[in-house]
């Protein structure tokens, strides 16, 4: 848990520091990267986890199967589900193509194509994901203390 709120420290300063002053999509993709690291950590704890409670027999090696693995322990919960989404998106994100728009200004936006849509990633946007991610990370702690 500890590593977990590590990250999300870092990628809060980012949002809420960085890139207020900078206003640059290499900023957003930093934040983008760092909420990635913070979830595939909560995957892995929460699977470590899992394990030890005999809810799954065992925590796949690969990132694909640890994510299927975690889909079905939380299938009733929306909000988490939506993350684990989102988190597919982030790991991609440096294969997929990306336009930077109005950097270095209050508007700045990064639109990503991502499975046949155009994602744009903002300000509003990153705020959306931030309250995601906080949903997120009470719903894994609630079942690390489980």
């Amino acid at each position: 848990m500890e590593e977990i709120i590590q990250e999300k420290i870092s990628a809060d300063h980012l949002l809420y520091v960085s890139l207020k002053y900078t206003k640059t999509c290499d900023v957003i993709l930093n934040l983008i990267r760092r909420w990635r690291r913070m979830i595939e950590v909560s995957i892995n704890e929460i699977l470590k986890h899992a394990e030890k409670k005999k809810k799954i027999s065992s925590v796949p090696l690969n990132p694909i199967g640890k994510i299927e693995e975690v889909k079905k322990l939380f299938k009733k919960n929306k909000d988490f589900l939506q993350v684990i989404e989102m988190y597919e998106m982030f790991r991609k994100i440096e294969e997929l193509k990306k336009e930077r728009t109005g950097e270095f200004r209050k508007n700045v936006n990064l639109k990503i194509f991502y499975r046949g849509k155009e994602i744009n990633v903002n300000l509003e946007q990153l705020k959306i994901y931030a309250e995601m991610l906080e949903k997120f990370i009470s719903t894994t702690k609630q079942f690390l203390l489980l």
